[in-house]
C-alpha cells in the first residue's frame, strides 16, 4: 500500500511531541556535537536501486540536520567488508579505520564479534532505541548475543512469490511445494547457494524437515551433522529432478528468478523481503497479480542491523547515522514498498497515533509467524555439503 502523502505529513508532525531520550541529554548533545563535521563511510549492500536511492535520501537528511557527510560504499558482499576490518586490524591500525558504519547481520557480525573487532554497548543507548520492537529479535543476531553493538535497520523474512492466475493457492508446507514441483516441473528453483536466499532456503527447509530441531540452536559437529541435515538432502534429492534445468542449474540470484518468473519460465519466485513482491508490482517490475505467501507453520526471518568498527575513525558520527535510521522518520518512509519496501523494526504502540496508523498501512498482510534461524555457524557448513552435492553439475 503506498503512502498517502497526508498520512505521512500527520505521521511526521507527530514527531515533534515525543522527545525520547535512552541515553543522557547531556552525553548524547556531546555526541552531536562531536559527528559534526565528520565525514562518515557507510558500507552498505548495493545491489538495489531502491535501496541506493534511499541511502541517498538519508545521506541528504543528515548532512542539513547534523552536518555529517554521510558516504555510501557500494558493495557486493559485507563479507568484503569484514575482510578489510581484519586485515586493519591484523596491520595494527587500532584507528582511523576505514569504515565507520557496516550494514550487517548474521556470520559476518558473528565474525566481527568473536574478534573484538567492534564497539558494543553503544546501540541501546540511541534516543532512538525507545521506539523498538524488542520482540523482534534485536539482542540476538543467528543466536549470537547482540551486546549492544550493532543497532536494528529493517526486518526480513523468507517470502516466496506467486502470481493469482497461476497459483490461487499457494503451497503451506514442504510437502505441499514438493507436489507443485511435481505437478508443474521446470517452473520452480532457488538461487544457488552461497546467494543468501538460496541458503536461507536451506535452512527453512531444514527446519521443517529434521527431526532435531534444537540442534539448530548450537553449531553444528561433526557427531551430529549428518544425522540432522540427512533429511533435506532426501527431500531435495526428490526435489532437484522437479526443477528449473531438472535442478543441474540453479539462478545465481533472486534478481535473475525475479527474470525468470516475470517472463513466465518460473511460476514462483523467492525474497527474504516479505514486501518486495509489493515494491516490485508498484514498480511495473513484476506482473500484477504477484503476491507473497509463506508456510502455513511459519518462515525464518530476521532483523539487520549496522555497526560500528572498534576502529572507526567517526565513531560519533555513525552513531548519530544510526540513531536516525532508527526515527520514525526514517524506518516509515524505508516500509513505503513506493520508496523501498523493508519492513520496519518499531513498534507501532511506541508511536504517536498517527505514525502508529501509517506503520500499520505499511504491514504485510497474511504473514506467517517469524521462525528463528539457526546459529550462524550452520551456513557455512550447509553451503560446503551442498556443494559437495550439487555443485557439480
Amino acid at each position: 500500500m503506498r503512502f498517502h502523502g497526508e498520512i505521512l505529513r500527520h505521521a511526521l508532525l507527530g514527531l515533534a511531541i515525543l522527545s525520547p531520550f535512552a541515553a543522557s541529554a547531556s552525553s548524547w548533545q556531546q555526541i552531536q556535537n562531536d559527528a559534526k563535521g565528520q565525514t562518515v563511510w557507510f558500507n552498505a549492500w548495493g545491489g538495489d536501486e531502491a535501496v541506493n536511492h534511499y541511502l541517498d535520501w538519508v545521506s541528504g537528511e543528515v548532512k542539513r540536520d547534523y552536518a555529517i557527510d554521510l558516504r555510501i560504499v557500494h558493495i557486493a558482499d559485507a563479507a568484503d567488508t569484514v575482510k578489510r576490518i581484519q586485515t586493519e586490524a591484523r596491520a595494527g591500525r587500532k584507528t582511523k579505520g576505514s569504515v565507520d558504519l557496516l550494514w550487517v547481520n548474521g556470520e559476518n557480525f558473528r565474525a566481527l564479534k568473536e574478534a573484538n573487532l567492534l564497539q558494543t554497548g553503544w546501540a541501546e543507548q540511541l534516543p532512538n532505541w525507545r521506539y523498538v520492537d524488542t520482540s523482534k529479535p534485536v539482542r540476538e543476531d543467528f543466536s549470537v548475543p547482540v551486546d549492544g553493538a550493532e543497532s536494528p535497520w529493517g526486518s526480513a523474512q523468507l517470502t516466496f512469490i506467486a502470481r493469482q492466475q497461476q497459483t490461487p493457492e499457494p503451497s503451506a508446507s514442504p510437502q505441499a511445494l514438493l507436489d507443485y514441483a511435481k505437478s508443474h516441473p521446470g517452473t520452480v528453483t532457488y538461487p544457488r547457494p552461497p546467494d543468501f536466499t538460496g541458503t536461507a532456503l536451506l535452512e527453512q527447509l531444514l527446519i521443517n524437515v529434521t527431526s532435531q530441531p534444537d540442534a539448530l540452536k548450537q553449531p553444528p559437529n561433526a557427531q551430529n551433522f549428518a544425522a540432522v541435515t540427512a533429511p533435506l538432502w532426501a527431500y531435495l534429492d526428490i526435489l532437484h529432478p522437479l526443477l528449473w534445468r531438472q535442478g543441474k542449474d540453479f539462478p545465481p540470484s533472486t534478481a535473475r528468478m525475479d527474470s525468470l518468473f516475470t517472463h513466465g519460465s518460473l511460476r514462483l519466485s523467492l525474497t527474504f523481503n516479505p514486501m518486495h513482491a509489493k515494491q516490485k508490482v508498484a514498480k511495473g517490475e513484476l506482473p500484477k497479480d504477484s503476491y507473497s505467501f509463506g508456510f502455513a507453520q511459519g518462515m525464518i526471518g530476521n532483523v539487520h542491523f549496522v555497526t560500528i568498527p572498534a576502529n572507526a575513525a567517526a565513531s560519533a558520527g555513525a552513531q548519530v547515522v544510526a540513531n536516525f535510521l532508527l526515527s520514525p522518520t526514517a524506518q516509515l518512509r524505508k516500509a513505503d514498498p513506493a520508496i523501498w519496501g523493508d519492513p520496519s523494526v518499531l513498534d507501532a504502540r511506541k508511536l504517536t497515533p498517527e505514525q502508529q496508523n501509517a506503520l500499520q498501512a505499511l504491514i504485510p498482510e497474511n504473514s506467517p509467524p517469524v521462525l528463528a534461524e539457526p546459529h550462524a555457524a550452520w551456513v557455512n557448513a550447509l553451503e560446503q555439503e551442498w556443494l559437495r552435492r550439487y555443485g557439480t553439475h
